[in-house]
């Protein structure tokens, strides 16, 4: 693949030999280049961060301390619209790599690692950006889910998406209805015919 085609991958990896081994990686199959690496995530880090077109970002939770780590993705989010990768290289709790679009592993093959960054890619390109206020159907769904009280991680495990698309959508939800309360949206829903008022808890 020409170095024109090729997706723009940001580090941020405290380990010089996990990034050295990653970019050995891209540099033999050619499909993704190390555009940017960070060790941590600092002032300067968010600053870079946002100036940085990455399509794609690798990160090792463990930049994040302790309190942070459990939304670490949505710190990302922040900065950047591109898809998040972590790192996995060392064990911690399930429910903290559910956040992020993929998950490495450090013993993962490079034909693993290539299919799993074009899987994280696709999966950020299903979630729209949309400058309409209608909402469309995946948002009616969360809405609907919202309005009957589930909370984000119930939303996340019915239709199989990450906690984070989960966000991004009642982020858009709010965006285009200019509602933030979930009883706001509730009203929403009922005068809508989107949901039933027996539906309602």
């Amino acid at each position: 693949m020409k170095e024109g085609n090729s997706k723009k991958v940001l580090l941020i990896i405290p380990s010089r030999i996990m990034v050295r081994g990653i970019e050995g990686v891209f540099n033999d199959l050619g499909e993704f280049r190390v555009e940017g690496i960070l060790s941590d995530i600092s002032r300067t880090s968010e600053t870079r961060l946002k100036n940085m077109d990455a399509d794609i970002i690798i990160i090792d939770p463990i930049v994040f301390d302790y309190a942070t780590r459990p939304v670490g993705r949505s710190v990302i989010a922040e900065y950047s619209d591109a898809a998040v990768v972590a790192l996995q290289t060392a064990v911690m709790e399930d429910d903290l790599w559910k956040q992020y679009d993929e998950v490495i592993n450090v013993y993962d093959s490079p034909a693993t690692i290539i299919k799993k960054m074009r899987s994280a890619l696709t999966s950020r390109l299903d979630v729209p950006k949309s400058d309409s206020h209608e909402l469309s159907t995946r948002e009616k769904e969360i809405l609907i889910c919202v309005a009957k009280g589930m909370l984000n991680k119930e939303i996340a495990d019915l239709y199989n998406i990450s906690i984070y698309t989960v966000i991004t959508h009642r982020k858009n939800i709010t965006r285009k209805t200019g509602i933030k309360t979930v009883a706001g949206l509730t009203v929403y829903a009922l005068l809508n015919n989107l949901i039933d008022s027996s539906a309602v808890e």
